[in-house]
């Protein structure tokens, strides 16, 4: 489910937690957002979900090919090591915090699913695409029934969300705001 122009409560706790992971700026989870426009987290299912790796080829393509799409922050439940692991092959110069103890993920309220969300008809349909595009399974790290969760913040409030409804549902990248160029 995607919505628009979405508020959080002032002042986001989590945007004052520490994190660590790839190509980080020293510092809290807010000093990884963009000062002059949005950021977007991209909350990732686990490392050797395909539609994980489906989710970061189709960020990695959207940046690239639009001006002005945002700062792009992938989250991920793994350790820094499980992180490169994963980003290192599929989006090298990407920004992952890890999460390893799911507090982000709690924090911005990550839905997780049951059977229908992970095998129901609607999953399997999204991983015959995934897997179209060559995306593969590997080793599984995190919770398996985590769904899809994209949240782009801007000036400390969550502006857009997409909040996946089975294990691929992704959102139109078209839709998430950007910056003005």
């Amino acid at each position: 489910m995607t919505t628009d122009a979405t508020t959080a409560p002032p002042g986001i706790p989590a945007l004052s937690w520490p994190v660590q992971g790839r190509n980080l700026e020293p510092g809290t989870l807010g000093d990884q957002l963009d000062p002059d426009g949005p950021t977007l987290m991209a909350f990732l299912r686990h490392a050797g979900c395909c539609f994980c790796r489906e989710l970061i080829g189709d960020l990695r393509r959207a940046a690239a090919r639009r001006p002005g799409f945002p700062r792009v922050i992938l989250v991920h439940q793994g350790t820094v090591a499980d992180g490169d692991e994963l980003i290192a092959r599929l989006w090298p110069t990407a920004r992952a915090v890890a999460d390893p103890e799911g507090r982000l993920y709690l924090a911005f309220g990550v839905p997780r699913g049951g059977g229908l969300e992970m095998f129901g008809p609607r999953s399997c349909l999204a991983a015959v695409r995934a897997v179209a595009k060559g995306n593969g399974v590997g080793r599984k790290v995190g919770d398996a029934w985590t769904l899809p969760t994209l949240v782009a913040l801007e000036g400390g409030r969550v502006v857009w969300e997409h909040r996946g409804t089975h294990a691929g549902d992704h959102p139109d990248l078209g839709r998430v705001p950007h910056r003005d160029v």
